[in-house]
């Protein structure tokens, strides 16, 4: 039930120790209290579990990338510090779980952009991710010629707003900005904002890019960025020193450090870590709790 000092989207976090409770009132910014985390994964049992389930769905095929976001999801689910953000200087915890991602349209200078924003329950699986994900790509490529100028909410409501006089521009998002650190911006502009989602992930590997690390944004309550790299062979070293060429792929994850501390976030980071190792788990629900 809501309570007094609750949000819309979230809850108040009420039971944090002191130091917790006052990290907002010292580092105010999200952006100046970023935490870069690096992770190199290994994927062998990646490219063998899609090798076994590569005709599972053929018209569009399982891939590591959504592997990799169901993990996370999972991981969030089973991990609620990694779902918290601080706003107006006070901690919450959402209500749900979600990830957003742009998709390239067509990859072309001139393509545009779309926004796809996925909820997940605790009884999603791998299989009930990757059907949400299929339903909006597919439906951008679906789009009939007079449909291909469509725009999300969100985008359609930038266009409206980018005509107005700059002065008007300015008092509107100064009234946005105050009402967004309130929770209070109307649904309509925001619905499918990818920064008010658990977490963002960019997979600059589809555009042949080496991972990096993405800055947070004061504007929302995303806490979490997942860049997704190229997929490289690369040289694995065992105790005796032999090399191994193996198929892997860098991560950068980028975190808000006032939501946990070092140690939950690399127990987070080793359930990740467990569920890319063996993806197999990822066919469980993903409020199912596993040994890591």
């Amino acid at each position: 039930m809501r309570r007094w000092g609750d949000r819309k989207d979230a809850v108040r976090v009420r039971d944090l120790d002191a130091m917790h409770m006052l990290m907002p009132l010292f580092f105010l910014s999200r952006c100046d209290n970023e935490a870069y985390i690096s992770e190199r994964i290994d994927l062998t049992a990646i490219n063998a579990y899609l090798e076994d389930i590569r005709d599972k769905d053929p018209e569009y095929k399982y891939n590591m990338f959504q592997i990799i976001v169901t993990a996370v999801l999972k991981a969030i689910t089973l991990r609620p510090k990694m779902n918290r953000f601080i706003a107006n200087k006070i901690m919450y915890e959402r209500n749900t779980v979600s990830a957003s991602f742009i998709i390239k349209k067509m990859f072309t200078d001139e393509a545009e952009e779309g926004i796809a924003f996925v909820y997940a329950k605790p009884e999603d699986t791998l299989e009930s991710i990757h059907n949400e994900i299929k339903r909006q790509v597919m439906s951008n490529k679906d789009k009939s010629p007079e449909q291909k100028g469509e725009k999300d909410p969100t985008s359609a409501v930038m266009d409206v707003l980018c005509r107005l006089p700059h002065f008007v521009l300015k008092m509107i998002f100064a009234l946005l900005r105050f009402l967004d650190r309130r929770g209070l911006v109307p649904d309509p502009l925001i619905e499918t904002d990818p920064q008010r989602a658990s977490v963002m992930f960019s997979n600059l590997g589809s555009i042949k890019l080496n991972s990096g690390y993405h800055h947070l944004s004061n504007w929302g309550t995303n806490s979490l960025f997942v860049i997704i790299g190229e997929k490289k062979l690369r040289p694995y070293y065992d105790a005796e020193g032999n090399i191994t060429m193996k198929d892997s792929v860098d991560i950068g994850i980028t975190v808000d450090e006032r939501i946990g501390d070092g140690y939950y976030f690399a127990k987070t980071l080793r359930l990740i870590r467990k569920l890319l190792q063996d993806p197999s788990l990822l066919e469980r629900p993903l409020g199912e709790e596993i040994e890591y």
